[in-house]
């Protein structure tokens, strides 16, 4: 009976943790970096120490909500990454598919990758997040995963581990930069942006082989 009991409570908990969470996620696609803790209780209809009671502080929501958009967006990395093509295509299928998230959700990814400047300039009470501080940690987990599916698939030679982390994460930091400028100043259309990259990295990734026994890449 106490084991059924803590379990209703910890579903409890986890689905008003989700619709915090909702509601965040709601508050970042109208403010952007400028989210506040109290724009986000008032959008709940919660004060802001119950909001505090969940996630610990603002650096806790901020990592809640980070985890929620980074596990969605390498789910549709590791998709396009297994898509059945050829490997140029699956790399800019990779690369098109995390272009086109920041570009669907600009304001969310303004929101993880970018300062919040409403807290520099002391507007709303100071309470906007400071997220630049949390941004690398966002990047690395991102090169670490795409250097797991580079060591997995492709054959580098005696140090294909080594080579593989540096690719997943010069990889990543390019698709960040490239990502970053794209977005703000739209020289190009995506499709370009795209084929431009793909070109940058082509050189040795065509030449490699797959490695024996894997997935193939």
């Amino acid at each position: 009976m106490e084991i059924t009991q803590r379990t209703d409570q910890q579903r409890s908990a986890e689905q008003r943790r989700h619709e915090l969470l909702e509601a965040a996620d709601r508050v970042v696609l109208r403010d952007g970096p400028g989210a506040s803790m109290n724009a986000i209780a008032a959008e709940a209809g919660i004060t802001k120490p119950i909001l505090y009671r969940h996630f610990g502080d603002k650096g806790g929501l901020y990592a809640a909500l980070a985890k929620r958009h980074t596990d969605a967006l390498l789910a549709s990395l590791r998709a396009a990454l297994d898509a059945p093509a050829e490997r140029r295509e699956r790399v800019e299928s990779t690369l098109d598919t995390y272009l086109a998230a920041i570009e669907a959700r600009p304001q969310v990814y303004r929101f993880l990758m970018h300062p919040s400047e409403a807290a520099s300039s002391g507007e709303s009470g100071g309470e906007g997040f400071d997220v630049g501080l949390h941004s690398a940690p966002l990047l690395r987990r991102l090169g670490e995963e795409l250097a797991e599916v580079i060591e997995e698939r492709v054959d580098l030679g005696p140090q294909s581990a080594e080579l593989a982390r540096v690719w997943g994460h010069g990889i990543v930091g390019m698709m960040h930069a490239a990502g970053d400028w794209w977005l703000g100043e739209r020289p190009c259309p995506r499709a370009q942006l795209v084929s431009s990259l793909a070109d940058l990295l082509w050189g040795r990734l065509a030449a490699a082989g797959n490695r024996a026994g894997g997935p193939g890449f």
